[in-house]
C-alpha cells in the first residue's frame, strides 16, 4: 500500500459486496469472490439466516457433494479475515429481506472487533453503456478526508438505497471511513450472463485507490473472452449492432476532453432513482 493510501485508509481495509439489487451482472459479488479465492481467509462473523432471509425470495440451493449426496446450501452473509494482514477483510452474502438494522449492527460490531480501518462497498448497476469500451467505475465517499485525499466525488443522490448504503452509513457513524465503488454494466447483457469485465474494472479501481498490487487471477482472460462472445452475438443482429454503435458514440463523447466530469456521476444517480432509461435501476 502506498504511503498516502496507508494514511487515509489504514492497514485493515474491508471490502463488501452483496448479491441482488446491488449486483448487475454479478460483477460486484464476483469481485469479492476473486479476493477470497486468491487470499486464504477465516470466517469471523456469520449471521443466522433464519433472522434475515425470506426463503421464498432467496431459496436454499440443493447441490451434490463430492460423493454424490445431495446437500442444502442456505443463504448466508459472512465477514472473513485474511490470513495475511496485507490482504482485504471481505464481507459478502445475500441482501437481507428483513431486520436491516440488526443485520448492519452485527457486521459493524464485527468490523470494529477486527479493528478495520476503512470500509469499501462495491456495487454494479445496469447502464446504457457499450461492452466494447472500458467499464466505468464511479467512486465516491461521504468522508471528507477520504474525498480530499483520493480526489473522489460526494454523492448527491437522495432516494431508496440497498444494504450497501445502509452498511456504509453504519460504518461511517461508527468511525470507520468509507468509500463506494459502482461499475456500469451494459444493460443488454447484465441480466443474461456474468460480466467479468466489470469485475476486473472494480478490482483495478480498488487496487488503484488502496495502492495495492492485486492478483487478478484469470479475470483479464475471462474479460477478453466475454467481450469476444458478446461481439459475436451482436454481429448476428443488425439492430443490436446499430444500438451498440450509438452507445459507443455517446461513451466517446463522455470520454472526450470537452465532456463534463460529472457525466458518470449523474448517470449513477439516475440509475439509483430508477429513471435511467432502458438500463434503469430496480429499486426493490
Amino acid at each position: 500500500m502506498d504511503e498516502q493510501s496507508q494514511q487515509l485508509l489504514g492497514p485493515r481495509v474491508a471490502v463488501a459486496a452483496f448479491d441482488g439489487w446491488n449486483d448487475a451482472g454479478e460483477a460486484a459479488s464476483q469481485c469479492v469472490r476473486v479476493l477470497r479465492q486468491l487470499q486464504p481467509s477465516t470466517e469471523v462473523v456469520s449471521v443466522d439466516p433464519e433472522l434475515f432471509f425470506d426463503y421464498q425470495y432467496t431459496r436454499p440451493f440443493m447441490r451434490m457433494d463430492g460423493e454424490g449426496r445431495r446437500e442444502l446450501e442456505w443463504p448466508e452473509a459472512t465477514l472473513k479475515r485474511p490470513a495475511d494482514a496485507s490482504g482485504f477483510w471481505t464481507l459478502h452474502g445475500v441482501e437481507p429481506a428483513r431486520a436491516w438494522r440488526s443485520f448492519t449492527a452485527e457486521f459493524i460490531d464485527g468490523l470494529l472487533a477486527e479493528d478495520v480501518t476503512s470500509f469499501v462497498t462495491v456495487g454494479a448497476m445496469m447502464s446504457d453503456v457499450p461492452h466494447t469500451r472500458p467499464i466505468a467505475v464511479h467512486a465516491s465517499s461521504e468522508n471528507e478526508l477520504i474525498r480530499g485525499g483520493l480526489d473522489l466525488d460526494r454523492s448527491r443522490y437522495e432516494g431508496p438505497t440497498g444494504i450497501l448504503g445502509v452498511l456504509a452509513d453504519g460504518a461511517e457513524r461508527a468511525g470507520i471511513p468509507t468509500l463506494s465503488l459502482w461499475a456500469s454494466v451494459p444493460h443488454y447483457v447484465a441480466g443474461a450472463t456474468p460480466s467479468p469485465k466489470a469485475s476486473l474494472a472494480l478490482l483495478e479501481k480498488l487496487g488503484d485507490l488502496t495502492g495495492r498490487e492485486l492478483d487478478l487471477g484469470s479475470l483479464p482472460k475471462d474479460a477478453a473472452t466475454w467481450e469476444a462472445t458478446v461481439d459475436a452475438a451482436a454481429a448476428d443482429d443488425d439492430e443490436m449492432t446499430d444500438y451498440i454503435h450509438q452507445l459507443e458514440e455517446t461513451r466517446d463523447t463522455w470520454d472526450s476532453p470537452e465532456a463534463s466530469g460529472d457525466a458518470i456521476a449523474q448517470a449513477f444517480e439516475r440509475y439509483l432513482r430508477g429513471d435511467g432509461g432502458p438500463g434503469k435501476g430496480r429499486r426493490g
